[in-house]
């Protein structure tokens, strides 16, 4: 995504950054796992961050809830729009601190990302979300509202379709294994069907940066998005964390800066492991020279000496697994997958 204002590259920006205490991105709440999804539940239906323009998007999201056997709520400013926002910001987070007060819903789903969830962290009630702990889910700009509640209330959020996605059956049976059944998942790349009769994997292939294993809290989303809010009080604590990262639409010059923001604010600094997914659409600059974006990675996360790979099919995807944040999970950077150590929801 497209973000260039939020970034700066002056030595005053990267001076600040350096001198950011470790503590200001930690609160450390004992860990909370919202309740497990059982049919006839309810959805709150938000619009976090951009407009939905067309009415009829948000009747495909309410048939997709329905077929999941689940009782659609449309947020009170779900069709609102403020420019290319879906509202002014109190009025997006009210729907949002609204479903988490509401009894009777179970889940807290997105229409779609953009840009504008950032917007809203200073208006959460995180104390009311921590007392009422929910399902909240999503992905791209929705990262910044799943780290943020995460760290403010140790809540389990989870990296996962937004509402107007695909839907397909890998999809939402990844969905329902997670947050209806409990299940602990591993998650790899599945091979990709025009690799069928060939004799070795050209698509959906893993490049290992570091060999090793390695166990820790899974974190991560967006670049972007989280890059954005380095530095501020609205990230958890990195410390012994898997990190995964994704992106789309950014040059590889672009995917520089970002890293070398999350570097200087010291993310990279305790990492257990890292992941980068994908990186949709983003391809080397002419302009900037010829670094890929293989090199880029490699040139921030091979000195941390922590297994590392790149090519996990976890982004702007047809597919969309979804991906609990704030749980244990054990990484192999050699094979390529991630094995949930823990399920992600309660049941009784």
């Amino acid at each position: 995504m497209k973000r260039r204002q939020f970034l700066t590259t002056t030595a005053i920006t990267a001076v600040s950054f350096s001198l950011i205490p470790r503590k200001v991105v930690s609160n450390n709440f004992p860990l909370i796992k919202p309740p497990h999804l059982q049919p006839g539940d309810g959805v709150g239906i938000i619009s976090p961050a951009g407009a939905t323009f067309k009415e009829d998007d948000l009747n495909i999201v309410i048939e997709a809830v329905k077929a999941l056997k689940l009782v659609p709520k449309v947020g009170q400013y779900a069709l609102d729009r403020y420019g290319y926002l879906a509202g002014k910001d109190r009025e997006r987070t009210s729907d949002i601190n609204q479903f988490f007060a509401d009894d009777n819903i179970a889940l807290i789903l997105p229409i779609r990302g953009g840009w504008g969830s950032a917007r809203l962290l200073p208006y959460l009630d995180y104390d009311l979300i921590r007392r009422n702990p929910k399902i909240i889910c999503g992905f791209s700009d929705i990262t910044s509202l799943l780290l943020a509640i995460y760290a403010k209330t140790g809540l389990v959020t989870f990296h996962a379709p937004n509402g107007f996605s695909s839907w397909r059956t890998a999809q939402t049976e990844s969905f329902r294994q997670v947050l209806f059944s409990g299940e602990k998942l591993t998650f790899r790349n599945v091979p990709d069907p025009d690799d069928a009769n060939r004799l070795m994997r050209v698509k959906n292939r893993i490049q290992t940066i570091t060999k090793g294993q390695a166990k820790g809290k899974l974190i991560g989303g967006n670049l972007t998005t989280l890059a954005s809010i380095a530095g501020s009080p609205y990230l958890p604590d990195f410390t012994s964390a898997i990190l995964f990262l994704e992106d789309i639409g950014e040059d590889v010059y672009e995917i520089d800066r970002l890293l070398n923001q999350l570097k200087l604010a010291g993310i990279f600094d305790n990492l257990a492991g890292f992941i980068f997914g994908q990186c949709s659409n983003c391809s080397a600059d002419s302009d900037y020279g010829s670094l890929t974006l293989e090199e880029v990675i490699r040139e921030y996360i091979q000195p941390l000496k922590i297994p590392a790979c790149l090519g996990l099919m976890i982004g702007h995807l047809e597919i969309i697994e979804t991906i609990a944040i704030g749980i244990e999970v054990e990484f192999d950077a050699n094979r390529g997958t991630i094995t949930m150590l823990e399920s992600a929801v309660s049941k009784p």
